[in-house]
């Protein structure tokens, strides 16, 4: 298995571990560079200043798609806090049927997120969008000129068309085990150009060797691709490092 130091899990709840500050230190020790996305402004503060002490790890700022049906009214909270993110998650769109309901809510809070992030510029936002793509992409092509901020879409479960279009629109995608464990995903996933991967385990709601994944678990992901790909897994982990380096500078 590789080395994990270097190694990039740009999707990981951490603050709903058992032990928060004992999950960020474990990716601190691991050297992953790990976002610790939320799914609440209210978690900001704290996400924040563990992150702070870390050389690994950083916090995102979010609004889940899932909870705005009860907590769109935290979008002032949301704003005031933007100033202090750099990254920005997890926000987005969900269509599945549980949050359907609140889709037109959803809409509007993902909308002011994107111009908010498109106004203050240079932010990255990493973008959940199940069963939504065409919405999502919509709504990105409409609010966020691609100078003005870099996406990545999360676990992503959309076509190759719409893989495509976007790539167009100029996102990234990270990728964890459960998508490469698809077939249909995995075919989407050899078609993303190598300089738009990155990796995720969005633990803990994913699982490894019977437990929740942890940052560390990026190294699967990283074999997997390699596998994919047909390359080594270090020229996956260091493919990924530089395409993290250029969202982080802006290029690319």
């Amino acid at each position: 298995m590789i080395a994990t130091a270097g190694l990039v899990d740009l999707h990981c709840h951490l603050d709903l571990y058992p032990d928060f500050p004992a999950a960020v230190q474990q990716a601190e020790e691991a050297g992953v560079f790990t976002l610790a996305v939320t799914t609440t402004p209210q978690a900001w503060p704290r996400n924040h200043e563990l992150a702070q002490r870390t050389k690994h790890v950083r916090a995102a700022l979010g609004l889940h798609p899932q909870l705005v049906a009860e907590r769109e009214c935290e979008l002032d909270l949301w704003d005031r806090y933007l100033p202090e993110a750099r990254y920005i998650g997890e926000v987005g769109l969900d269509a599945g049927p549980r949050f359907f309901k609140s889709l037109e809510a959803q809409k509007r809070v993902f909308q002011h997120v994107l111009q908010r992030c498109a106004e203050a510029g240079d932010k990255i936002i990493t973008v959940h969008s199940v069963r939504s793509v065409k919405a999502v992409l919509d709504h990105l092509e409409a609010f966020l000129p691609s100078d003005k901020g870099k996406i990545v879409l999360h676990w992503f479960t959309g076509t190759r068309s719409e893989a495509k279009r976007a790539l167009e629109l100029g996102c990234y995608f990270s990728i964890n085990t459960a998508m490469l464990n698809n077939e249909r995903h995995a075919l989407m996933v050899q078609a993303i150009p190598l300089d738009r991967l990155l990796t995720e385990t969005d633990g803990p709601f994913t699982r490894t060797d019977d437990r929740h994944s942890k940052p560390s678990d990026v190294a699967l992901v990283v074999e997997e691709l390699g596998q994919l790909h047909q390359v080594s897994a270090e020229q996956i982990a260091t493919t990924v490092r530089d395409n993290l380096r250029s969202l982080v500078s802006g290029q690319g």
